[in-house]
């Protein structure tokens, strides 16, 4: 399961200055995949996956730590009505999260999303956006 961590560094308690991925790692013995983190001096967004079965409690102990968790189960949203199957987002993509069927209809593979955006603002009919 994907999950989206967003921090802040402003305060009293500090989880962008600790290494709290780390800590739930050694503490929980739950192995944890990073697939994308942004990090600056203020603030942070870190994208990762971890087995379903342990989400839960990873998410618990991240949110202990100060951790705004957010689950991602479905990355990127595909808008039927406004999709024209025109294949932009599979170019665009270095995930792979698109492909076209036998019948060239555009097939999404969200489990793949790393929130990069490139699809997003590659498709020509903004049938693409990012799960709110």
């Amino acid at each position: 399961m994907k999950l989206l961590l967003t921090f802040s560094r402003k305060g009293q308690y500090d989880p962008g200055r600790e290494p709290v991925i780390a800590r739930v790692v050694k503490e929980t013995g739950v192995l944890i995949n990073v697939e994308k983190a942004n990090i600056d001096s203020m603030a942070g967004e870190v994208l990762i996956d971890v087995p379903d079965a342990d989400a839960a409690l990873v998410r618990r102990r991240l949110e202990e730590m100060g951790v705004s968790v957010r689950v991602m189960e479905n990355a990127v949203a595909r808008d039927e009505a406004e999709c024209i199957d025109c294949g932009a987002c599979i170019s665009i993509c270095p995930q792979e999260v698109f492909s076209f069927d036998p019948g060239w209809r555009l097939r999404v593979n969200a489990e793949r999303c790393v929130l990069c955006g490139r699809c997003i603002r590659a498709c020509p009919h903004g049938a693409l956006s990012q799960q709110e």
